[in-house]
């Protein structure tokens, strides 16, 4: 008697505008009907188009990035039904695999344009740009930032379970209060519901126009399921914990990354890809009660680059800005120094500094907080693995700048 394969939960269609195929959606809410069932103790294969949807393509033009739609984004693959689960439960997500699709061997990152999404330096660097990675069994290379070549932490940046009707007008109410508590300031804060584009799977024209009005946008991770979290270390081997609140979990997944580094820094920073994820799924009973949880929790997986003792340089950042103010333990304003830090060292080599923010957005840097009690500057740390680079770039090493090319920028071809 043969061995059973694994069964697909779904199939993508790349060709197909994502919008249209009933396996995916873009919003979080409790009325998207399940796509499908999942029994308690199955593995199964789901495969993922990439968080755009397949709006960037495999060029040396970056106006895709400039001009992408970003209420066409997060689809995500589901919602599945989870046999036994209700609310109150744990759903344990053993990521068993992680693949790109065979026939898209590569991925993109990208600096979207400050009026269209942004990123955490936008205020520096404004313009839309982009790098394309071709993939080589577990490494990837860049045309658009050449002499660099690293293994992918490949791992979901999406995974969550459906909020219940109550959860999802919390969310709702204290993100509208953010928006209006923030009106003075020129950016988005949050991104309240919007009917514009929802796609909801299977839904009918009722569901869907209630999922326009109430439906939670995708793109912040929350403390309630998880969500975009965009953790780089929710890799293969890893066990994610997610809170139940609804009937069947309706479990959903998406966004998919073959690497990133430690904050993602440019928004579409980690290399984003089509592909597909192997997932065990088992229900805890009462195991938001037994476990004492609120928020997610997860064990990381065995798989990781490894760099030997003494190939990382690490570099610090305080909460002192660019222009001289101090401010008080902000360790958004110690990392975003961090970062600047590293851009100002890599420069010495030939790159530029749109090339090294989407480098550090997407190879496997190690973030850190160091400090968050020595008043008043919080202090954090990036590590840069020396090794992902075919050159020496120690504090050692004899500088040499190079021709490094360049990554794609809206109006070039």
């Amino acid at each position: 008697m043969g061995i059973k394969g694994i069964r697909y939960a779904n199939k993508v269609e790349l060709d197909k505008d994502a919008g249209t195929l009933p396996y995916l959606h873009n919003r979080w809410h409790p009325d998207i009907p399940a796509y499908g069932k999942i029994a308690d103790g199955e593995t199964v294969k789901i495969e993922c188009v990439d968080w755009t949807g397949g709006q960037i393509g495999n060029n040396d033009s970056a106006d895709d990035i400039l001009n992408v739609d970003l209420k066409r984004v997060h689809y995500l693959s589901g919602p599945f039904e989870i046999e036994g689960a209700e609310p109150g439960d744990i759903l344990l997500v053993e990521i068993q695999d992680v693949q790109p699709m065979e026939d898209q061997p590569w991925g993109f990152c990208g600096i979207f344009a400050k009026e269209n999404g942004g990123g955490f330096l936008d205020e520096l660097y404004p313009k839309p740009a982009k790098a394309i990675w071709d993939f080589e069994g577990i490494h990837c290379s860049s045309r658009h930032i050449p002499g660099v070549r690293f293994a992918g932490l490949i791992h979901p940046g999406i995974l969550g379970c459906a909020p219940s009707h109550e959860v999802l007008k919390t969310w709702n109410t204290r993100e509208l209060e953010l928006v209006k508590a923030c009106s003075h300031m020129d950016r988005d804060v949050a991104l309240l519901p919007d009917p514009t584009k929802v796609h909801v799977g299977t839904g009918d024209a009722t569901v869907k126009e209630a999922v326009g009005k109430e439906g939670a946008r995708t793109i912040p991770g929350r403390p309630e399921h998880g969500g975009n979290c965009d953790i780089k270390n929710l890799s293969r081997g890893s066990k994610v914990y997610l809170p139940v609140h609804c009937a069947g979990a309706l479990f959903s997944v998406g966004d998919l990354h073959f690497s990133q580094g430690d904050g993602e820094i440019s928004f579409c920073g980690a290399i984003e890809m089509a592909g597909v994820i192997t997932i065990k799924f088992s229900v805890m009973k009462n195991g938001l009660a037994n476990l004492g949880l609120k928020s997610p929790i997860y064990i990381p997986g065995p798989v990781e680059p490894q760099f030997g003792p003494g190939r990382y340089i690490y570099f610090e950042g305080f909460s002192v800005d660019e222009n001289g103010k101090q401010h008080y333990l902000d360790t958004t304003i110690a990392y975003r120094q961090t970062c600047l830090r590293v851009i100002e060292y890599l420069r010495r080599f030939g790159y530029d500094d749109y090339q090294i923010y989407l480098l550090l957005s997407c190879a496997p840097v190690q973030g850190h907080v160091a400090g968050i009690v020595d008043i008043p500057n919080a202090c954090t740390t990036m590590g840069i693995p020396m090794d992902i680079f075919d050159f020496d770039i120690s504090p050692h090493a004899i500088v040499q700048k190079r021709d490094m090319g360049s990554c794609a920028f809206a109006g070039s071809s």
